[in-house]
């Protein structure tokens, strides 16, 4: 097999002799003479040009022959910002392979998502990812097994079927054949492991990345009972495709560098969950955004140059599930921060499942939208206007009319939200920023980014010079309005 025809041979090549941490994830090398395939940043020595062919994925490398080096762990990478910048049909099926959502319902269930057949959807992948459907989550499932090797107590045989592979044979062979190691060797060489239940792991993130104000952000918006912070960390509950679970993440400021790691800690009920839970948090994080490509281009802007260089690397907070984002959205309408907290914290009292939890303040799961759609809009806690829309919202999605999974092309779903009472571009555009990861939205009839470019002198039409890149033009004008909260305990 061939890599795919978009990488530029001599670019790539040029990465990998300056040892450019930016294209980590975003392309592999392959070295003929090793049999092994590397980060562009690997720190051996760079093989001669005709020795190395450029993969879009791992698995791409991996259809083709090729180990993953032991000393740069390539397949430990974000992934390319690329797939949401396009956000084409290979990059939204990327995030659904990477969500388990080939091992739940099959590649026909992945193609439908999609809108394609399941033999028109492999054509596409092959030529612009190198690796069927299948190969790239035969990759997905050797990544999460490694993690689960090396930082838990879990047995081997466990870990197989945890990481959704149908045999124990199946998974010793796929991690000899990826890893050039048995199982057992890499637990062996493991640097320690969390037991208890819990399931640690170092998501990687492109740096700079400011972690501080992503805490901020998600502390000032957090739901009581599906959410809680304090100082340094955040956490909540997550509703898995198996069974409920939770997580806290340790959120500092990294600097520039490559990559980075946020420190992140599961507690699932089912361990078949560990992809999806690590892939949600990722989005959560915007773990793929290339922030110097952002900064540079943000940066150079005379309206938002001061903003950008004060907190390099922000990041737009992505979501856990869709679904329930846009509900948020729909609540906070027209009313305060403080007001839309208060009042979601009713909304999951009433409608949310409870959960057992070992942490204090995670007692619900957000509710879904089979639960709201049979909710009394008369009832919610809310104008009945608004109510209305929030129940119309539930109905839609929970009969399939919206989908909120990055799988559908993103016009397409904008549509579908303005077809729907109550719901208007303000609202549709959020939910594209946040819940499908849009990284070009503006909202230009939200008042405090008017109040702020005002006061910076400028207005809305400013935004169309900060294409490709509006959402986080847009983060850097409200980060000004943002509260630190991620400093104490919040309540």
């Amino acid at each position: 097999m061939t890599p795919t025809g978009h990488l530029d041979p001599d670019s790539c090549y040029r990465a990998v002799q300056s040892r450019d941490r930016r294209f980590d994830g975003v392309f592999y090398t392959a070295v003929r003479t090793t049999g092994i395939y590397c980060r562009p940043s690997c720190p051996a020595r760079t093989p001669a040009a005709g020795n190395v062919t450029f993969h879009p994925t791992a698995a791409s490398a991996h259809a083709a022959g090729y180990r993953a080096c032991k000393r740069c762990l390539p397949d430990a990478t974000p992934g390319s910002p690329e797939w949401d910048v396009a956000a084409d049909v290979a990059g939204r099926a990327m995030r659904l392979i990477a969500d388990g959502l080939v091992d739940r319902e099959g590649v026909e269930g992945l193609a439908r998502r999609v809108g394609y057949t399941p033999r028109h959807l492999g054509r596409v992948l092959a030529q612009e990812l190198g690796a069927t459907p299948l190969s790239l989550a035969r990759a997905r499932r050797a990544q999460s097994a490694r993690v689960l090797v090396e930082t838990t107590d879990l047995p081997l045989t466990d870990v197989a079927f945890a990481a959704g592979f149908s045999s124990v044979r199946q998974f010793n062979e796929t991690m000899r054949e990826i890893y050039a190691a048995s199982p057992s060797e890499l637990r062996g060489r493991r640097g320690g492991a969390s037991g208890g239940g819990a399931v640690r792991m170092r998501l990687p993130v492109r740096t700079p990345f400011a972690g501080g104000r992503m805490l901020d952000f998600l502390a000032y918006h957090l739901v009581p009972g599906v959410e809680t912070a304090g100082p340094g960390w955040y956490a909540r509950t997550l509703d898995l495709p198996h069974a409920p679970g939770t997580v806290r993440l340790e959120l500092a400021d990294l600097p520039a560098g490559g990559t980075g790691f946020v420190d992140a800690e599961f507690r699932l009920q089912d361990l078949r969950d560990t992809a999806a839970a690590s892939e949600r948090v990722r989005r959560l994080l915007d773990a793929d955004c290339d922030p110097r490509a952002v900064d540079d281009q943000l940066g150079a802007d005379p309206l938002l140059g001061e903003l950008v260089r004060a907190t390099p690397g922000l990041r737009v907070p992505g979501q856990v599930d869709g679904d329930e984002t846009a509900f948020r959205t729909v609540i906070g309408q027209q009313v305060s921060v403080t007001g839309a907290r208060t009042v979601g914290g009713r909304v999951v009292a009433a409608h949310g499942r409870a959960v057992d939890t070992d942490v204090p303040g995670l007692t619900h799961l957000f509710p879904d939208a089979a639960a709201l759609a049979a909710a009394d809009p008369e009832q919610l806690p809310m104008p009945r206007a608004r109510g209305r829309a929030l129940v119309g919202l539930a109905a839609a999605l929970a009969e399939g009319r919206v989908e909120l999974d990055r799988g559908p092309d993103r016009d397409d779903v904008r549509r579908a939200l303005l077809d729907l009472p109550g719901i208007g571009p303000w609202t549709a555009d959020y939910v594209a920023m946040r819940a499908l990861g849009h990284p070009d939205v503006f909202l230009p009839t939200d008042l405090a980014v008017k109040k702020v470019l005002a006061g910076l002198g400028g207005d809305v039409g400013d935004a169309e010079r900060w294409r490709p890149w509006r959402s986080y033009a847009l983060m850097h004008l409200w980060n000004t309005l943002m509260p630190v909260t991620g400093q104490t305990e919040a309540d």
